[in-house]
């Protein structure tokens, strides 16, 4: 697996958008929720994205915020021809690193219920939480990480 990540710009903003869009209008549908492209461009300035690169070809993106209890995945979107090659693995990983660094007790998610990303969640040692409406609520405590 060939693949790093840079810090987003508002340049990227049309490209996750549009990959967002993709990935997940399937669940809005089944869930009876509304896509909206206001509501992505006014959650993306108030979080910090990392864009998950194969050479010079964006294949997904990392959003980020933070509060005292834990540090959150709002977003991790790869795109359909680059899943199941290591990159949400790898950006996950990145993300712990991140977490552990800045000593946040937890590093949360939400998920669609019946998204498959959840295994890939699991396997990353994120437990359910709580559950909201269609939403699984998904937390690793970072004091257990070694390292």
């Amino acid at each position: 697996m060939n693949v790093e990540w840079r810090a987003a710009t508002d340049r990227d903003l049309a490209f996750a958008r549009e990959l967002t869009c993709i990935n997940m209008l399937r669940y809005y549908i089944e869930h009876d929720l509304r896509w909206q492209d206001e509501a992505f461009d006014v959650a993306w300035a108030g979080r910090e994205h990392y864009m998950i690169m194969r050479g010079d070809q964006r294949v997904g993106f990392v959003s980020l915020s933070r509060d005292s209890r834990a540090l959150y995945i709002r977003e991790l979107q790869v795109a359909e021809a680059d899943r199941r090659q290591g990159a949400g693995s790898w950006a996950i990983d990145q993300v712990l690193a991140i977490a552990r660094r800045e000593r946040r007790p937890a590093l949360r998610l939400t998920v669609f219920e019946n998204n498959p990303a959840r295994a890939l969640y699991e396997r990353k040692g994120l437990q359910v939480v709580g559950t909201d409406a269609c939403f699984l609520m998904m937390q690793r405590d970072i004091d257990r990480l070694p390292g």
